[in-house]
């Protein structure tokens, strides 16, 4: 029976029916569960006034034929681990998403619905993951869910390797994503398509919405003559097109096919009309971002046959059918079972593949290597030999470089490669940073994948910044490695040289910088990154060898494990309250150091902190801050091989900075700090300044 207000009347008429396990479906009632989708997506956004309703109306039969035929999870666990993933790339199409959670059940509500894009909702403009339930990342920038969705499915293969054992297949899910022609326009999603076919990551099945409308009109006017299932063959993928949206049984078959070949990621291209079947809005751009309007509306309500007085009414049997339909319960009840089974098989892969999925890192203080004074390392190299001594104790961290590993020095011995043949930890992205960046997050948001990273030159964190910014933005615990840290970088020159970066990603909320300023500091500051659950970890290192500081003995420096509380009082020329306070990180404190001995010989009482972590030192208590950084007035100054904007929130004013407000050149890194004014003398200088004395 239909609920009042609703399209047509009297009974259904059965026909053509299809199973999925014992649950029947009618056209019927296909039919109208689709265009309940469409018309929850037209009503929401209107009531917004705001929001994309033309691809969500487009693509109703997709999402339709997604949730209730194909797509493995459980609305009431929408955490199970072993569920199928949904990626809606496309984000700005998020009310599809949306009202097809609602119709299957998860915690979405209609009054969610209703409150779209409104302050405290869960239904936001963009998806964001953590926020609405069965939401597996946050969308909108254009192809990165697309790279979000190749790491899922790395992470899938690779948890299946470790943990499936013979006739207990505990890991064995797959990922759908649904991508526009923005996504495919975009270089992270063509980075990421050509890593995941080199890869031949055959569980994951990409659906491209093909409706030829971007926002500035017509895809003729800039992606028009590329063959876009050619590019993907010639990637190595699997490809198919469905000519028509509408053919529920079309779609149904080319997932099935996607499903069925195990050789190769898979592209389905959909042919859609944006705003189908609004009778003035399809087919055009107004339809991809702004509400249909009320007359608009209600003109293609009455094309669907359904009452145009009525809003948000969804029709009782459309919930009864959809809600069975998308519930993989039964499902994930048999997965259960063989998971007891396996687990009672061996409790001790049981216990690892629980640190997995808790993150656990155990403890890592004695697990860390130590560095003895008098050697000069570059923290890259102890960054390496880092990893080499925790290895172990995180199994399941998985990364790699983007073609720069022997530079970057990040690596597990005995990791293995991951290809094609064999899931191994150490991940060869190619020279393709941005990828890289959305594909680690990809692996984090899985699940099972601890601390996933990625590795590339500082410089070059440009090219992945949006990927970078979005882990932040999500709480990802992902590690950023990013070596060759400064001017120190030396011959390459001034397009090597990221005077700029270290400041600029401190910027970035949520993200931790952490800059540490020997071998020893290093080790810790990966004992920071491998801790930290609630964010990325940015790991800035150095290229060239920097003296590993000498803590041992009286009159020594503080211990490293300071680096923990994100600054702290590394040394001091007397006692009491010093005179003048240098700031320093990096490479740049032991030219604080070997500042703070010339003052000293000057009688005056210099302390020196190192200060690699400034977000880690914010969240310290006020009375630890005090400790470290005298507010009694005392002047302080900071030295750091970068621009100086930023050191003003800790040293009061510009003149109390040594930094680099210019690009670097090319020549001997020796060379460059001394042309560039970052030097023991600069530094003393600027200390006599501070205290109001001439130089």
């Amino acid at each position: 029976m239909r609920v009042e207000g609703q399209p047509g009347g009297g009974s259904s008429t059965w026909l053509n029916t299809a199973c999925r396990g014992a649950f029947v479906v009618t056209v019927d009632i296909q039919t109208l569960s689709i265009d309940t989708i469409r018309t929850l997506a037209m009503d929401a956004v209107q009531a917004a006034n705001a929001g994309h309703p033309g691809t969500a109306m487009a693509l109703a039969p997709l999402a339709y034929t997604l949730f209730t035929k194909h797509l493995r999870a459980n609305p009431a666990d929408p955490d199970w681990s072993n569920r199928d993933r949904f990626v809606l790339s496309a984000g700005h199409a998020c009310v599809l998403q949306y009202a097809a959670l609602h119709l299957a059940g998860y915690a979405v509500s209609l009054d969610e619905l209703k409150r779209f894009r409104q302050w405290g909702s869960i239904t936001p403009g963009h998806p964001e993951h953590q926020l609405t339930p069965g939401v597996e990342t946050t969308t909108g920038p254009l192809g990165q869910g697309f790279g979000n969705a190749v790491g899922m499915a790395m992470a899938e293969r690779f948890l299946g390797e470790r943990y499936n054992r013979p006739g207990r297949e505990i890991v064995d899910h797959r990922v759908y994503v649904i991508a526009s022609d923005g996504d495919l326009m975009e270089g992270v999603c063509q980075e990421a398509a050509s890593i995941a076919g080199h890869l031949a990551l055959d569980k994951l099945t990409v659906c491209y919405d093909d409706n030829r409308i971007t926002i500035d009109g017509s895809t003729a006017v800039s992606f028009d003559r590329e063959d876009k299932l050619g590019r993907f063959a010639a990637y190595g993928w699997h490809v198919q097109s469905v000519a028509d949206a509408n053919d529920v049984d079309a779609l149904d078959a080319a997932l099935l096919a996607a499903r069925e070949q195990t050789e190769a990621p898979s592209l389905i291209a959909v042919r859609s009309r944006i705003a189908y079947p609004a009778p003035n809005a399809q087919d055009t751009s107004d339809a991809h971002g702004a509400p249909l309007g009320v007359e608009e509306i209600r003109l293609t309500k009455k094309v669907l046959g359904w009452d145009p007085d009525v809003s948000f009414v969804v029709p009782a049997e459309v919930y009864e059918h959809v809600g069975q339909a998308a519930s993989s319960a039964a499902a994930q009840q048999d997965w259960k079972e063989l998971f007891d089974v396996w687990a009672a098989e061996d409790p001790e892969l049981l216990a690892d593949w629980e640190r997995a999925w808790t993150g656990d890192v155990g403890p890592l203080t004695d697990v860390l290597p130590t560095f003895e004074a008098g050697q000069s390392i570059a923290t890259r190299a102890a960054g390496q030999k880092s990893m080499h001594a925790f290895a172990n104790q995180v199994p399941t961290m998985v990364g790699g470089s983007a073609d720069l590993v022997a530079s970057n020095k990040t690596d597990f011995p005995n990791g293995g490669v991951f290809a094609p043949i064999h899931a191994g930890r150490n991940v060869a992205f190619g020279i393709r940073e941005h990828a890289m960046g959305a594909i680690v997050n990809g692996l984090a948001l899985h699940g099972g994948i601890t601390k996933p990273y990625g590795a590339t030159f500082l410089v070059f964190s440009d090219y992945m910044r949006g990927s970078v910014r979005l882990s932040a933005l999500t709480h990802l615990p992902v590690v950023w490695v990013w070596t060759h840290d400064s001017i120190g970088v030396g011959e390459d020159g001034p397009t090597h040289q990221p005077v700029e970066h270290v400041m600029s990603l401190r910027m970035m909320p949520n993200l931790w910088v952490m800059r540490p300023g020997d071998a020893n500091e290093t080790a810790f500051a990966w004992k920071v990154a491998l801790e930290r659950k609630d964010g990325p970890v940015a790991l800035i290192l150095s290229r060239q060898g920097i003296p590993v500081v000498e803590r041992d003995g009286p009159g020594s420096c503080a211990a490293a494990s300071g680096v923990e509380r994100g600054a702290y009082v590394l040394w001091q020329t007397g006692v009491g309250a010093p005179d003048v306070t240098i700031l320093a990180t990096g490479s740049e404190v032991q030219l604080a150091l070997d500042a703070a001995a010339a003052l000293g010989e000057r009688d005056l009482n210099a302390r020196v902190v190192s200060m690699p972590g400034w977000e880690l030192f914010e969240l310290q208590d006020q009375s630890y801050q005090d400790e470290v950084l005298p507010a009694d007035g005392s002047p302080r100054i900071a030295v750091e091989a970068g621009v100086s904007l930023g050191w003003q929130r800790w040293v009061g004013n510009s003149d109390s900075i040594v930094g680099v407000d210019n690009y670097g050149a090319s020549a001997p890194a020796g060379t460059l700090f001394e042309k560039l004014g970052i030097t023991v003398e600069k530094v003393v200088e600027c200390a006599i300044r501070a205290l109001g004395n001439p130089v």
